[in-house]
């Protein structure tokens, strides 16, 4: 696949009118916590399917020529790129299926089917390698990839916007490390809003990817200086973490991210257990990343933002969490 670029300012303006009533403006609010840092909550779980993935869903699919649309669309999703799609595509009268690996959170499928998109459950490498390749053998549709479609890319760069506009004195924002399409997107916006420029012009604002222990492929390949394969482990942080850094994805990512923080999954579940009881805010795994991130000091002092992508979490797996468990 051809490498990808930092997308254009005007592209990132024009998604965010194209999804104007369909993604919400979330709301950026201060992390109720005593720590060295200034730590900013920028709640993507209160969109309407309870994550990011709707902004660049509705990017790509409102941008669908007419014949797409009629062939109908389909993408490769452990849960909330396709309730994004699923959502949108009923709206639009658009046919949506969704590949999605065997061990998905029954949270997340039931989403699905209740939002009226086909199921095509497979094994994990299987769907690893319909991420890898962009496309599944035998769909006649379009296939919108979940993180590096420019599209999907544009509409998520929308947070970038909205973070920078709400909150100039911003130095550090933490983004969920999946495939980069979250995390290269708000680094386009906020790169193109504030440019490195002689002082006394603001600093760049840092992006920093956050993964889990168990899957962390760009810190590996951040270490080896080239993608590489990792041995994955599943676990509740099931939002984040592949096999390896998406060819196409791995040029932006260096040249866009100031680097890559590793947390461990003790530190997610106290993250999420003190968004509860701190903000009131329920977060699933992927989303607390940041948070846990932020709360270890790794990622320094100043006013920090981070990103909760989704609240999609498997209530059994939230109920352990707050009993001071693991799932």
């Amino acid at each position: 696949m051809r490498p990808l670029e930092p997308i254009p300012l005007e592209e990132i303006i024009a998604a965010r009118d194209r999804i104007a009533g369909t993604a919400l403006r979330t709301p950026l609010i201060r992390l109720n916590v005593d720590a060295a840092a200034d730590i900013y909550l920028k709640l993507e779980n209160l969109q309407p399917i309870g994550s990011f993935k709707l902004r660049g869903a509705g990017n790509a699919l409102l941008k669908l020529d007419e014949e797409a649309a009629r062939k109908g669309v389909y993408t490769a999703s452990a849960g909330n790129m396709a309730q994004g799609l699923a959502w949108i595509a009923a709206k639009l009268g658009i046919a949506c299926q969704v590949i999605v690996p065997e061990q998905a959170p029954q949270t997340k499928l039931d989403a699905i089917e209740r939002l009226g998109a086909g199921i095509i459950k497979v094994p994990f490498d299987e769907w690893w390698q319909v991420i890898v390749t962009h496309r599944y053998p035998g769909l006649d549709a379009r296939f919108i990839h979940p993180v590096s479609d420019p599209d999907v890319i544009a509409g998520n760069a929308t947070i970038g916007l909205e973070i920078l506009e709400d909150l100039a004195s911003v130095n550090t924002v933490l983004v969920p490390y999946g495939g980069g399409g979250l995390s290269c997107g708000i680094a386009s916006a906020l790169l193109a809003m504030r440019p490195a420029a002689p002082a006394p012009a603001p600093a760049p604002v840092r992006v920093y990817a956050c993964e889990v222990e168990t899957a962390a492929p760009l810190a590996a390949s951040w270490q080896r200086g080239e993608p590489v394969e990792i041995d994955r482990t599943p676990s509740f942080v099931d939002g984040i973490g592949g096999k390896s850094v998406l060819a196409e994805m791995w040029p932006l990512a260096r040249t866009l991210l100031a680097g890559s923080f590793v947390t461990s999954l003790e530190r997610i579940a106290d993250a999420v257990r003190l968004l509860v009881e701190r903000n009131h805010v329920v977060a699933e795994g992927a989303g607390a990343v940041p948070v846990a991130v932020a709360l270890s000091g790794a990622a320094g002092t100043g006013t920090i933002v981070c990103v909760v992508s989704g609240g999609n979490i498997d209530p059994a797996k939230l109920a352990t969490i707050l009993r001071g468990e693991i799932p």
